[in-house]
């Protein structure tokens, strides 16, 4: 079967199940609570995990930090750029600090169309499990709402598979 050909990497759902439900599902069936961080995203990943039946049950809340003074006042970013991995793991840490959660999620980055800080299209992830913050980076070729796509879907995925992991 072409399926366990590509493997879990990619594959998220055998039953049409979306991202989010997927997410949901392994939160709840592991007991854990989730919160979000994201600044460049604008709350596009609360606004689908929020679209999902019982999505409250584990969801605790977002924190959408999309200036700087907010990012380093509410969540502790430390002084320097804020698209940068020290940057996007404190947004994580703070974030499960502040809504009390188990888990969570942070974005930071220039969906364009104009540079600062760092070129456009630069976006740092990171994820929060166990207390263990990871994050990685992307340059995404696209424009604005592609960008703001892709890091939504990408980080859900970062997280799915860190949960997938623990079981």
């Amino acid at each position: 079967m072409v399926a366990d050909a590509i493997g879990d990497e990619i594959i998220f759902s055998r039953d049409d199940q979306s991202m989010e439900a997927t997410i949901i599902q392994l939160c709840r069936s592991q007991g854990l609570s989730l919160g979000l961080a994201e600044s460049m995203t604008g709350g596009l990943i609360a606004s689908r995990i929020t679209s999902q039946p019982g999505s409250s049950d584990v969801f605790k809340g977002a924190i959408i930090p999309y200036s700087t003074d907010i990012k380093q006042s509410i969540l502790k970013v430390p002084e320097g750029p804020v698209i940068s991995k020290a940057a996007v793991e404190q947004m994580a840490k703070g974030a499960c600090t502040i809504l009390n959660c188990d888990i969570s999620v942070a974005v930071s980055g220039n969906a364009g169309p104009t540079a600062s800080e760092d070129e456009v299209g630069r976006v740092w992830m990171a994820t929060s499990v166990d207390g263990i913050v990871e994050s990685f980076t992307v340059k995404w070729p696209f424009d604005r709402e592609r960008v703001r796509q892709f890091t939504t879907i990408s980080v859900l995925n970062a997280l799915r598979l860190r949960l997938n992991s623990r079981q």
